[in-house]
């Protein structure tokens, strides 16, 4: 009897011995590699997120994530045949021929004095003078054609160049302004591709800035450009330019046949309520691209 629960017990610790030889043999061996730290993102300019960049200055931001609201003041916008496509970072706003979308001007955007307006577009070779953004200008006794930040592709590209031209006007629905024409600044390669313009003024220096692709295409000093009041703009558009608009944005003009509309994809598009630096420009649109 005794030797058969010896024989029992021997059976049972060799069973538990094959059993843990089984499992030993199914789990990995140690690879230091696997715990050792993650790399850190790279950072631009110091920011590791678009977040990061001035964010108590940022008075609007368009996403276009599933709808047109401003994710700062919290407006929307009315489209005329725009719609929601793959965008920069998921949605973006899809634009068609004839298509925009108008907002009433948020107050932080009518109140600004210096300005960083960033845009992303993509879009295919224009063969008009295209409107990314406008700024309502709507002056009496006939002035008033162009907005007061209008920024465009104007005619004269070609397939592998674009001319990127901005007009900005001081004083909006007032003929006693100043205007500040940028431009037409030669960009490589800006169709079927994303792409930012990121257009800035320092009130402080009254110089417009203009960044392509993070890095600055130009600037202009504008004597009397500050102070700059935009207090009377009370629309502005995506997609086209002021007067393409129905009804025009400005009682002095209608559409014009040189003019035409984004048929391509809009996103991201910021404006904070003072001029970044040529490095914070540089680390938005890096960061952004980067989907970050």
């Amino acid at each position: 009897m005794k030797l058969l629960l010896n024989n029992k017990i021997k059976a049972i610790l060799l069973a538990g011995a094959v059993a843990c030889a089984g499992i030993t043999s199914c789990q990995k061996s140690f690879d230091a590699k696997s715990y050792a730290p993650s790399k850190p993102l790279p950072t631009y300019g110091g920011y590791s997120s678009s977040k990061d960049i001035e964010p108590a200055s940022l008075v609007a931001y368009y996403p276009f994530t599933t709808n047109l609201a401003d994710s700062i003041a919290g407006g929307t916008g009315v489209a005329t045949g725009t719609s929601f496509a793959k965008g920069l970072n998921g949605n973006g706003l899809k634009g068609a021929a004839s298509a925009y979308a108008l907002y009433d001007t948020p107050a932080g955007i009518k109140a600004l004095k210096s300005f960083t307006a960033s845009i992303w577009v993509n879009m295919p070779q224009n063969n008009a003078a295209i409107g990314l953004m406008d700024i309502q200008n709507d002056q009496p006794g006939g002035a008033g054609f162009w907005g007061s930040l209008a920024i465009f592709f104007d005619n004269g590209g070609s397939a592998s160049k674009g001319v990127l031209k901005v007009h900005a006007f001081n004083v909006a629905g007032s003929s006693a302004g100043v205007d500040g024409w940028e431009g037409g600044y030669s960009v490589d390669d800006p169709w079927n591709k994303w792409i930012n313009v990121t257009v800035s003024f320092d009130a402080a220096s009254s110089t417009i800035y203009v960044y392509y692709n993070g890095a600055q295409a130009g600037k202009n000093t504008v004597t009397g450009f500050a102070p700059m009041d935009w207090s009377k703009a009370a629309k502005m558009v995506f997609g086209t330019l002021q007067f393409q608009t129905t009804p025009s944005l400005t009682a002095n003009t209608g559409a014009q046949g040189w003019a035409g509309y984004v048929t391509g994809t809009l996103d991201n598009i910021r404006f904070y309520n003072k001029a970044l630096t040529a490095s914070q420009v540089s680390a938005l649109y890096n960061l952004e691209a980067a989907g970050r």
